[in-house]
């Protein structure tokens, strides 16, 4: 499946006023449920600020688009899981009366033939009604949750959410926006990545991308090749083989004033090694810079310790150590093509950009950081 780009990079439409939202009361509840080839995801917040304050929480891995490479289709036991996922889900949604929520699903259920009927199935089966959204999207809440990760000398921004079935890549030029502004530019990307931002300081989109190889999908990929090292390095290159659209990928670009910020359990579970965190702690994690030398060590070690070592080793956990390999893959791909010796570290993604945005549309968030 080919990466899906948009057309006409860059471009955007003449300017529209926006309406003004109208205005909820601060103290109610938000959701957001993510919904992705291999976790179930949801968070319940409560504006605080500029910010929110997480008041309950859901993750678990459900493996949805378990077999879907193959067969193109959701298995029975990847629904089953998933629905009794979702039913956790809505019993919480149910005990906190949250009025205000976005539930989402994501490449599993783009690409699967029957991922239509398990949202009717899902809305049968849960009273919970879930939205397929597009890849576009999906890109632009990945930014709009790492905006407060934007230092103010960057100029040159690209945001990589690596997630179970697709990597989704977005590539900003802030360097017309005044460094003060440059997190709240971003903030300001609500209508979609190529729409005009307005009166305000834009962020402009050079070019995004949808890669569908995830952790999930990469590793299916290449399931048969038995060797460790060699699956690895397979990985990497078939990953960069997919960004030969993405316009960046042919571009140099200088050191200075660019900043990489990579979101997934891959990068979190990668800092949480480098840090040597027995119990993974997100004060921690979230925003880290980690140096490429440091990262590298990393994968490094991943691979002294080969599939066993890798499945008894407590940093990287039972969920996410038969997928920690071709996210490293991934990761290993972005460092090596792109001018950068750092990277920013977000513990938040999807879930994230769901509550901001939905907080920022209603008018219940403070103009503080943003």
């Amino acid at each position: 499946m080919a990466p899906k780009r948009p057309k006409g990079a860059g471009a955007f439409p003449k300017p529209v006023e926006p309406p003004a939202p109208d205005q909820k009361d601060p103290v109610e509840l938000y959701a957001a449920l993510d919904l992705g080839t291999n976790s179930c995801r949801m968070l319940i917040a409560q504006p605080k600020g500029s910010q929110f304050h997480v008041v309950d929480s859901f993750s678990k891995s459900v493996q949805l688009g378990h077999g879907l490479e193959s067969s193109g289709r959701l298995s029975r036991a990847s629904i089953g899981r998933t629905i009794h996922a979702l039913k956790i889900c809505q019993r919480k949604l149910k005990k906190h009366r949250v009025k205000n929520m976005r539930l989402v699903a994501t490449e599993a259920c783009r690409r699967a033939k029957n991922g239509r009927d398990f949202m009717r199935m899902v809305r049968r089966e849960t009273g919970l009604r879930m939205e397929i959204i597009k890849p576009e999207e999906e890109a632009r809440l990945a930014v709009i949750s790492c905006a407060p990760l934007v230092s103010t000398k960057t100029e040159q921004l690209l945001v990589v959410d690596i997630g179970g079935g697709s990597t989704e890549l977005v590539w900003l030029d802030l360097s017309k926006v005044a460094p003060v502004d440059r997190p709240r530019a971003i903030m300001r990307m609500r209508a979609g990545l190529m729409s005009d931002p307005g009166p305000f300081p834009a962020a402009r989109v050079v070019d995004w991308i949808s890669v569908p190889l995830g952790v999930a999908t990469l590793r299916e990929q290449f399931d048969d090749v038995k060797e460790d090292a060699a699956r690895f390095a397979l990985m990497s290159c078939a990953f960069e083989e997919q960004l030969e659209t993405f316009l960046p990928f042919h571009n140099d670009h200088a050191r200075e004033g660019f900043q990489i910020i990579g979101t997934s359990g891959t990068v979190t579970t990668v800092a949480a090694t480098h840090l040597g965190l027995r119990r993974y702690d997100r004060n921690k994690v979230d925003g880290l810079r980690m140096s490429s030398d440091q990262i590298d060590a990393v994968i490094r070690s991943y691979l002294d310790l080969g599939p066993k070592g890798r499945r008894a080793d407590p940093r990287i956990g039972k969920d996410r150590q038969a997928l920690i390999m071709s996210g490293s893959a991934i990761l290993q791909a972005l460092l090596r093509i792109w001018p950068t010796d750092r990277l920013s570290v977000a513990d938040r993604g999807l879930r994230e950009g769901l509550l901001y945005s939905q907080m920022s549309s209603d008018g219940v968030l403070e103009d503080g950081v943003y």
